[in-house]
């Protein structure tokens, strides 16, 4: 592999701005928990800018030009979240911190594992089975973490992680791939059902049977989060790939079908959506969680009770789906608008990524990916405000959760590889 160095300095600068907040966060919620500012208590947010610097090293001497904010607005929406976590929970904050650093090792070797892209064409179906059957493992070795009765995890020794996070990223490499092969006979139409032109069907089965496949082991698992995620990201995906609006009424209807299916036979589904219509009819069963959220939100105003002055720990689950309604007590309604802006950013470049992209597989992989995280930004926000039902998934790169943070770092780490091929071949 050969080295040369970009300065990449718009990046650099960045990353030293995006370290302020965190700091002055981390500070301001210390002296309101200890009376006392506590300078031992910005050790971590200081170990994981150095991580991040490092990082940013990393892309400099391997010589990549490409977008300088994908990383420094990743690392401060992770910064915020640690911020957060640590204030909801010290011991839970520190364990965020090597999440964090790992999820940055992880995506420093997965751009440099990526240098040449067309070996995850060349895998498409291995990638995917890998994940699937590691989700697999879950019926078997599986993990109840959270006392829901679903077992979503694998792991043991106090380390854990849930094979859906990687299985969404595996899916979209997967769904990239094989549209870019088959996209020209997909967007044309073979048969027909009475006026609507159809696609050739031999083409559609591998491109289903891997996709429901992944739907039906989420279902089964009653992870419906992961499965209308999964579901978002191959509608996004098959349209973009043939632009075709048939693909999206189908789609419509599939899931309107789906969802009257699962309100009818499947009980957890039926009991969140009558939490969701109604959670002041459990307040305190499974409207508990939504009610407290939307106190928190309340309570927090235009500009929030301040950092460490609010009650975000009343909210059941805070730490994770519920990080939003924490954010929105204390740093209030300008805080909330602030960190949707910055997903706004993250996702608007990935498209942008996307659009300028040399090759569809390109295009595909990087409008998936981001995909992901609109998506997933999304339903947690829907949920939180009370528009969906409540899915269990958690904000990216703010939650906490060891699997959803390295994962979001893989993705990352695609994207700057995507973002790197994109500038050189300009």
């Amino acid at each position: 592999m050969s080295w040369r160095v970009a300065w990449r300095g718009r990046e650099l600068l960045l990353l030293l701005v995006a370290a302020l907040p965190a700091l002055v966060g981390t500070a301001t919620a210390t002296a309101s928990r200890l009376g006392e500012l506590a300078l031992p208590a910005l050790a971590p947010v200081l170990v994981f800018f150095a991580a991040a610097l490092a990082f940013h090293l990393l892309l400099c001497l391997a010589g990549s030009r490409g977008d300088p904010l994908l990383l420094p607005v990743s690392v401060l929406l992770s910064a915020l979240g640690l911020v957060f976590v640590s204030r909801l929970d010290p011991a839970l904050g520190q364990r965020q911190l090597v999440w964090l650093v790992l999820g940055l090792v992880v995506a420093g070797a997965t751009f440099l594992l990526t240098r040449e892209l067309g070996w995850l064409r060349r895998f498409k179906y291995s990638l995917a089975t890998v994940g699937l059957g590691i989700v697999a493992l879950t019926f078997v070795f599986g993990q109840d973490l959270n006392g829901s009765g679903a077992r979503l995890w694998l792991g043991g020794g106090g380390l854990y992680f849930q094979p859906s996070e990687l299985l969404k990223v595996l899916l979209v490499v997967f769904l990239a791939a094989y549209l870019d092969e088959h996209a020209a006979i997909l967007a044309r139409g073979s048969y027909r059902l009475g006026p609507l032109p159809l696609p050739p069907i031999p083409y559609l089965i591998p491109l289903l049977v891997m996709w429901g496949l992944a739907v039906a082991l989420l279902v089964v698992q009653r992870d419906l989060g992961a499965a209308l995620l999964f579901f978002g990201i191959f509608v996004a995906m098959l349209y973009l790939a043939s632009g075709r609006w048939l693909y999206l009424v189908g789609a419509g209807v599939a899931f309107a079908g789906a969802v009257w299916i699962a309100y009818h036979l499947v009980p957890v589904f039926h009991q969140r959506v009558e939490a969701w219509i109604d959670p002041w009819s459990q307040p305190s069963g499974l409207g508990m969680q939504s009610i407290q959220g939307l106190i928190a939100l309340a309570a927090g105003g235009v500009f929030g009770s301040g950092l460490g002055l609010g009650r975000p720990g009343y909210v059941p689950a805070v730490h994770t789906d519920f990080i939003l309604a924490a954010i929105g007590e204390e740093a209030g309604l300008a805080g909330t608008l602030a960190l949707l802006v910055l997903y706004a950013i993250l996702i608007g470049r990935g498209f942008r990524l996307a659009a300028r992209a040399r090759s569809l597989f390109a295009t595909l992989l990087a409008a998936g990916l981001v995909t992901i995280l609109g998506v997933q930004t999304f339903v947690i926000l829907a949920g939180v405000l009370r528009l969906l039902p409540l899915t269990g998934i958690t904000l990216p790169f703010v939650s906490y959760g060891g699997s959803s943070i390295v994962t979001n770092y893989v993705l990352l780490g695609l994207l700057l590889r995507l973002a790197a091929d994109e500038a050189k071949a300009r």
